[in-house]
């Protein structure tokens, strides 16, 4: 009778082994760290903080709020962190930067592990370059990022360069910070966005162009004065200027930013252009016969050489292609080119044929391809009547410009003794070269609105699209210089008891437009002016001591970045 009792206790404790049993079991556990990437200078401090999170009842902890079970245990890879997940990076006096990695492991679970990676980023450096208004940032980076430097006369910044990649090995970073005035105290900082997801800004640097740096590109620069008409505002960006001595870029108030000069006396720019790599493009050449002597150079904003064909070089370059109509010989490159987006450049070129016991200069569009290889040519002697000789002759076409018709492919040049825009079938390179159509006096289509001749466009530059497409029905807008101007009666302007030449910009909203004085001399002048019929007076910037070829207003120093 008594083993009852003495089973009922023996099940007892049975049952209460297997309750305690189950309450020592580990519960399945996870652990996340937060944040799970960052980026700090050497020797700075950043906070993690970690949740241990019970996947099998869903209960989650802060790691800092608990122990034992449920703890943390910190580790780095490098520098130093506590046991509430203070980190501390190394304070290397070192050159490189580099990466950590943090671990928090779970303490009941040590299988556990969050893993988190911080970029320890050595502060960077400010140095000078060859040209004395272009400061060069150099900071070390542990990994693929995007990387612009701000800058600006206080920490307010206000500037920026554009964003450039960083490797995915990472290394060192250069940018170029370019737009600083001279005698003028600058801030400038890096910002840099880690392909992972983590942002650094780097410290405080300063930098200053002393007046004596500048003073061998200033001895070269003319006088400029700049300014907005009170109550108006111009158009955003800075001004960049074809001089005869370089090139240069300048702000809406008249200060030079920027400047580039060949070194060489009786050349040119014309034109320089900003690449979508940052860099420069610029024909120099002879003014006395277009082309002669040309030398066209890539530049960086520090004004080191990056590519350069002289005509020599264009000639050797074409004695080789096997394009139709490539075994000709050039004076050189002159007046436009037109970078294209898959690499090519369209250069304009003079070339020279006797006609009639007459040497008569025309020009051949060229497309050069990414090895600056000549692939494509179109002659102006193929295709056009060289007994059509409206002004300039034997200067018998004048070819300044060159844009691209992005629809279909095809390019538009102004010939200026022409006084015609001429659509030429290039297509993308593949085109047969026959002319598509003539804009202008004696051209493919009738003057609406207009009296004819007279309000037709003569010895034009600078056309562009002015509408998003550029087939059909489209926009372009173009400077209507008026030389030779055609009256009715076949009167010319500008001779005896003929009317008096005048140019005209017929497209609507502010345009810009530049005038020069003293033929190769000393002035010249840039104008903002509204197109309404009160014709206000924007801005303007004067020029003296130096002739002023082009002018064009352009957003920054930097592809893709408006100031």
């Amino acid at each position: 009778m008594n083993l009852g009792p003495a089973r009922s206790s023996s099940i007892l404790v049975v049952s209460v082994f297997l309750i305690g049993c189950a309450s020592q079991t580990p519960r399945p556990l996870a652990v996340t760290i937060n944040p799970p990437v960052s980026a700090i200078a050497a020797g700075q401090s950043i906070q993690f903080s970690a949740t241990v999170t019970n996947t099998f009842t869903g209960k989650t902890s802060p790691a800092t709020d608990v122990d034992d079970a449920n703890g943390i245990v910190w580790l780095a890879s490098q520098g130093s962190i506590d046991g509430y997940g203070n980190y501390t990076a190394p304070a290397t006096s070192g050159l490189t930067s580099s990466t950590a990695m943090i671990r928090a492991v779970s303490r009941a679970d040590h299988t556990k592990i969050a893993y988190a990676t911080i970029h320890i980023v050595i502060p960077g450096q400010v140095t000078s370059t060859p040209n004395p208004q272009v400061a060069l940032y150099s900071i070390s980076l542990s990994g693929a990022s995007k990387i612009s430097v701000q800058f600006g006369t206080d920490t307010n910044y206000g500037f920026s360069t554009n964003i450039q990649p960083v490797p995915t090995i990472g290394g060192t970073a250069s940018v170029l910070v370019a737009g600083l005035r001279t005698n003028t105290p600058y801030h400038m900082r890096a910002n840099v966005q880690f392909n992972d997801g983590s942002q650094f800004l780097d410290v405080d640097h300063q930098y200053i162009v002393q007046p004596s740096d500048a003073a061998p590109i200033g001895a070269q620069l003319p006088t400029i004065t700049a300014g907005a008409t009170p109550g108006l505002t111009p158009q955003s960006g800075v001004e960049l200027l074809d001089l005869i001595s370089g090139a240069a870029v300048a702000d809406l108030n008249g200060n030079v930013l920027w400047y580039y000069s060949l070194g060489q006396t009786g050349l040119i720019p014309n034109p320089i252009k900003l690449l979508s790599n940052g860099h420069f493009l610029i024909n120099f050449s002879q003014t006395s016969l277009d082309g002669t002597s040309s030398i066209l150079q890539e530049i960086d904003l520090s004004n080191a050489l990056i590519w350069q064909m002289t005509a020599a070089d264009l000639n050797n370059a074409l004695s080789s292609a096997t394009c139709m109509g490539c075994n000709i010989t050039v004076l050189g490159t002159h007046h436009d080119f037109l970078p294209l987006s898959n690499g090519h450049l369209i250069v304009i070129a003079s070339t020279q044929r006797n006609v009639s016991g007459t040497t008569v200069t025309g020009d051949v569009l060229i497309d050069l391809d990414q090895n600056h290889k000549p692939v494509w040519l179109w002659n102006e002697f193929d295709h056009l009547d060289v007994n059509r000789r409206p002004m300039g002759f034997p200067d018998w076409t004048h070819t300044n410009a060159v844009i691209y018709s992005a629809d279909d492919g095809n390019l538009v040049i102004s010939v200026r003794h022409q006084s015609w825009l001429i659509k030429v079938d290039y297509e993308n390179g593949t085109g047969d070269g026959n002319i598509l159509w003539k804009l202008g006096y004696q051209g493919d289509f009738a003057l609406v609105g207009g009296t004819d001749p007279t309000d037709w466009f003569y010895a034009q530059h600078g056309p562009s699209f002015t509408s998003a497409n550029t087939t059909g029905q489209f926009s372009i807008a173009v400077l209507d210089n008026g030389d030779d101007r055609v009256f009715p009666q076949g009167v010319t302007c500008g001779t005896p008891v003929a009317p008096t030449c005048f140019y005209s910009t017929p497209e609507n909203g502010n345009v810009e437009y530049c005038l020069s004085a003293g033929g190769m001399g000393s002035a010249g002048a840039v104008y903002e002016v509204t197109q309404d019929g009160s014709a206000q007076m924007v801005w303007q910037m004067q020029v003296t001591g130096q002739y002023v070829y082009r002018a064009q207003r352009i957003p920054s120093l930097y592809p893709g970045v408006q100031w």
